[in-house]
């Protein structure tokens, strides 16, 4: 079960973080891989690690909020792989402020990055999956996106991450008919370039402890299984699905 050898994965944010963890699962699983991030010298590098795997991999410069650039990368992904299978919607970044101070550029940009992004990659690679009459969409948004929170002052991130959540159940219901399936995962507190200076000190792990049921933050790889699941065969009927992997911290 769960094999995903010859398929074709696509992962925004896939230099650094979840999403470079993910593409590792992915590879380990046997999909080729389309990366795409900015940091282009940082997926060359995984390209490298990922290939010992025995797997195709195309890194792709792009900015997920550059409709031009993710065109071009939609584009040339389907030039070098006539097919796209999986799209996984990782990329993501915020400005934290509370409603008071938060100014129009913050909100601006985390909206672009974190929800605007989602739909315009979305339409860019559904359109491929379309022609094949087959694909698997995993939005990656929070479990910030489903509560509030009173430790961190963050308005456009839970926004943006809700938005997503509602995006997946629009975007679910549009494309099942064309056999694409669409569903969402929220983690909790996983270590990240964006998460690690604030996860590390000890107001916050102290904090996490009485918050979070299991007591922890998340594990690296501890994302993976869901990400898998959901792009398996095996998952044809699951869609819509908004799954947090949280360690209980969304169920109390």
């Amino acid at each position: 079960m769960f094999n995903l050898k010859g398929k074709v994965t696509v992962i925004t944010g896939a230099s650094s973080g979840l999403g470079k963890q993910m593409s590792k699962a992915f590879a380990e699983a046997g999909s080729n891989l389309v990366l795409l991030a900015r940091r282009i010298e940082r997926l060359e590098e995984l390209k490298e690690e990922l290939e010992l795997l025995n797997v195709k991999v195309l890194p792709i410069k792009c900015d997920v909020t550059n409709t031009r650039e993710i065109k071009s990368a939609a584009e040339e992904a389907y030039r070098e792989f006539r097919r796209i299978d999986i799209l996984v919607n990782c990329a993501g970044a915020s400005k934290d402020k509370g409603v008071l101070e938060m100014n129009d550029e913050e909100w601006d940009f985390t909206i672009d990055t974190d929800l605007t992004s989602v739909f315009k990659v979305t339409r860019a690679f559904a359109n491929i999956m379309k022609l094949k009459g087959y694909g698997r969409i995993i939005n990656i948004s929070s479990m910030y996106g489903m509560v509030g929170n009173t430790k961190i002052p963050t308005i456009a991130y839970h926004s943006s991450k809700g938005g997503v959540i509602n995006f997946t159940r629009a975007a679910a219901a549009e494309l099942a008919h064309d056999n694409i399936t669409v569903n969402c995962i929220c983690p909790g507190y996983f270590y990240t370039e964006l998460t690690e200076k604030v996860l590390d000190t000890d107001e916050f792990q102290e904090f996490a402890k009485i918050h979070v049921p299991m007591g922890r933050y998340g594990n690296e790889g501890e994302l993976n299984a869901a990400a898998i699941f959901l792009a398996s065969d095996e998952a044809s009927y699951v869609t819509g699905v908004i799954l947090p992997v949280d360690g209980g911290y969304t169920c109390v």
